[in-house]
C-alpha cells in the first residue's frame, strides 16, 4: 500500500477527479465499495484506491498479475503513471523527490 500526496489545488475535487481519471486512463468503470474504488486491468490483478485520512492524499493498493506479457506490463505501467500524474498533479520526478524528502 502506498500513499501519494495531492497538490493543494486538486484536493477540492479529488473524489470526482479520481474516478474520472480511472475511467480515462484505464477505459473502464471502477467498482465502488464504500470509499474505495477498484479496477482490474492488464498486469494489475487489482488496483484499489481511496482518499487518505487527511483528505490530501490518495492511498493505492495493487496486486500484480504475474502471468502478464511484457507488452501488457509496459502498457499497464504507462497508464498507471499517467493516472498518478493526473490525480496527484505531480510528475513522476516530483513524486520521487517528495518520497525522498519524507524518508
Amino acid at each position: 500500500m502506498q500513499e501519494f500526496p495531492v497538490r493543494r489545488n486538486l484536493v477540492k475535487g479529488l473524489p470526482q477527479s479520481m474516478v474520472a481519471h480511472l475511467q480515462e486512463c484505464f477505459d473502464q468503470e471502477p467498482k465502488q465499495n464504500g470509499s474505495h474504488y477498484r479496477i482490474s486491468y492488464g498486469a494489475l490483478a487489482f488496483l484499489d484506491i481511496t482518499i487518505g485520512p487527511a483528505g490530501k492524499s490518495i492511498v493505492i493498493e495493487t496486486e500484480s498479475n504475474k502471468e502478464a506479457a511484457d507488452e501488457v506490463i509496459i502498457d499497464t505501467n504507462r497508464r498507471f503513471r499517467k493516472f498518478l500524474d493526473l490525480v496527484t498533479g505531480y510528475s513522476t520526478k516530483e513524486r520521487v523527490k517528495l518520497a525522498k524528502s519524507v524518508e
